[in-house]
């Protein structure tokens, strides 16, 4: 029997009693229904919070995928009408030349943890707005007096894309680099004092002493290591299993517990004259010797990209060494130096001709098969024919390594910390993108042993067929001859500088070669001035806090409403069923206390009379 009751808005009692039913479904019916109900909630709840977070989660993640697409994609023209747009300018004065580039960013967020999300600035025809002058700024070292007048053009640019309003507010950067590390300290002041005294004087820029500067090569690697990582998203913060993240023991906090982030990407950059590795260090590094140490300190930079000093989660630190001479070009100079003087001095212990004319050529096996070459030097000429010999070409050249037998060294005995080969990942530019690509159509997923075989046929072939292939058109639109003589050579070289300088495994396999990242060239500028501009952030957030922290609540308030719903509705669901049971237990009670039989309703009686009896 299962008996209802209600006590509103009258007293009234309501009695089922099932006939033919079995005894056990009588006797558990009522614990049948709760369980039921009790189960169709959870699941329902269940149900409820998979189906919200994958939802939301979902949206979060193509949330981030199109903000990040954007960013890598966008090529429209910016919105100088936009009056929340930020713009920065950085001027990098080369050895060569000077060039400017104008960078710009909406608002920060406001969540102190994300950066600034800068992009190049791109005119109404949608091109970036950069502008190159030659001669370099180190041109001037002897009449200082010119340089702001030299320099007036990139700023005037500069002043024609960046809103007039904006200019006060606008930072600008003149950052100096290699044609001004080897002038003296003092034209280096003079030419700094020059600029700092009469660009304010003709611009509205905001621009202070510290804004000018010559940048050290440590500088730069960091810059370009900045640069490279946040095109790439390695900066923001990852929820998905998928992604790669690295385990990090934060410099200067070494008794706190390691952190886990986004595994950021290293970056090898091979030019003519020099070569360049950089990459981050998670974790805490030790020292053969105090030596080692005291060299060390030179090469590891650490710093934070966050706006907040207190916290760490954008402290990084890494690694970065510049190797002079061991560019491409500035090594197969240094290989032929070496040619001429040791081919020399064994002509005139042995008596021999070798190199001496065309018909007794030096047989070098660094040259493509049958490639003839000459050596100029003093005024004299060597004559050297290639036998396109791979593996004896990088025997050779191994000695130009310098490599030493101390622990934890690399190009020309240099400290280099440990690369956690397993969990790493690295880009590798110019030279190393040349090498793979230009001639041997090879350029982006590096494999050692695909690439030492392609290498090997090269070389192997004659210079002749070389020739023929090139005049088909079968190379890259930008290979030249010269590519094409001494590609067999810089292929050794960069294999040698990779595998046997900086001891990558012949098995590693996340190099990437490229000349571009999502086609565009990634210039240390743009590290520069997310680095410099890292605490412009805290403006933003203050006003922030100031208009108050609702619009945060309102983003995540549909979801956790949503929570507190069905928890509501469990409650209330719980409630009902134990003020049934309660009403249950009174019924029970009421009938053992009476003898009347009157209280409960007579099957056929009139409902007037039943009132009149309760």
């Amino acid at each position: 029997r299962i008996s209802i009751s209600c006590l509103l808005p009258a007293s009234w009692h309501f009695s089922i009693s099932p006939v033919g039913c079995p005894r056990i479904l009588n006797t558990t019916l009522r614990q049948i229904v709760v369980i039921g109900i009790l189960a169709a909630a959870v699941s329902l709840l269940y149900y409820s919070l998979v189906v919200i977070r994958n939802k939301y989660g979902r949206a979060y993640r193509d949330k981030r995928f199109h903000r990040y697409l954007a960013r890598v994609t966008d090529t429209e023209a910016t919105d100088t009408n936009n009056p929340n747009l930020n713009y920065g300018i950085v001027v990098d004065c080369g050895s060569s030349g000077s060039r400017i580039f104008v960078y710009c960013w909406p608002r920060h967020n406001g969540n102190p943890h994300d950066l600034l999300d800068i992009k190049q600035m791109r005119d109404k025809t949608r091109k970036p707005v950069v502008m190159k002058i030659k001669p370099g700024i180190s041109e001037f070292a002897s009449t200082p007096e010119q340089v702001s007048d030299y320099i007036s053009p990139l700023l005037s640019f500069a002043a024609e894309h960046v809103p007039r309003a904006k200019h006060k507010e606008t930072p600008l950067y003149i950052l100096c680099t290699a044609g001004m590390r080897i002038l003296p300290e003092s034209q280096q002041k003079a030419i700094l004092e020059d600029l700092l005294t009469d660009i304010p004087v003709h611009f509205d820029f905001l621009f202070s002493d510290s804004h000018a500067e010559v940048i050290s090569g440590k500088q730069e690697g960091v810059y370009a290591w900045i640069g490279i990582n946040f095109v790439l998203g390695r900066f923001e913060h990852t929820d998905d299993e998928d992604e790669a993240i690295v385990e990090v023991h934060v410099p200067g906090s070494e008794n706190k517990e390691a952190i886990f982030r986004k595994r950021t990407v290293g970056i090898l950059d091979m030019g003519g004259v020099s070569t360049q590795i950089a990459y981050e260090v998670p974790k805490t590094v030790s020292f053969a010797s105090s030596q080692q140490e005291e060299v060390a300190k030179n090469l590891l930079a650490e710093f934070n990209l966050g706006c907040d000093a207190h916290q760490t989660e954008h402290v990084y630190r890494v690694y970065v060494a510049t190797f002079l001479g061991y560019g491409g070009n500035a090594a197969r100079q240094r290989y032929e130096d070496s040619l001429f003087t040791s081919t020399a001095l064994k002509n005139r212990l042995l008596g021999k001709q070798t190199g001496l004319s065309s018909e007794s050529p030096y047989l070098d096996p660094c040259l493509p098969l049958d490639t003839q070459d000459e050596i100029q030097q003093n005024g004299q000429r060597m004559y050297l024919r290639g036998t396109g010999d791979f593996n004896l070409c990088r025997e050779v050249i191994q000695q130009f390594l310098n490599k030493t037998n101390e622990t934890q060294t690399s190009l020309n005995g240099v400290y280099q910390p440990a690369v956690h080969f397993q969990n790493s990942e690295f880009y590798g530019f110019s030279e190393f993108y040349y090498c793979t690509e230009d001639v041997l159509r090879m350029g982006g997923d590096y494999n050692a042993a695909k690439f030492t075989k392609a290498a090997k046929d090269y070389c192997a072939t004659k210079w002749s067929v070389l020739r023929e292939r090139f005049d088909r058109g079968l190379y890259a639109s930008h290979a030249d001859l010269h590519r094409l003589k001494y590609q067999c050579f810089k292929s050794a070289w960069m294999y040698e500088v990779f595998h046997s300088g900086f001891s990558f495994p012949v098995s590693y396999s996340n190099l990437k070669t490229a000349l571009q990242v999502y086609d565009k060239e990634v210039q240390w500028t743009l590290g520069a001035i997310l680095y410099r501009t890292r605490f412009l952030p805290l403006r933003d957030i203050q006003q922030e806090n100031f208009r108050g922290s609702h619009s945060h609540w309102r983003s995540f308030s549909f979801v956790y409403n949503h929570y507190l719903f069905f928890v509501c509705f469990l409650i209330v669901l719980l409630s009902i069923l134990l003020y049934l049971l309660r009403l249950r237990r009174i019924h029970r009670r009421m009938l053992r206390n009476t003898s009347s039989p009157s209280l409960w309703i007579e099957e056929g009686l009139p409902a007037q009379k039943v009132a009149g009896s309760l």
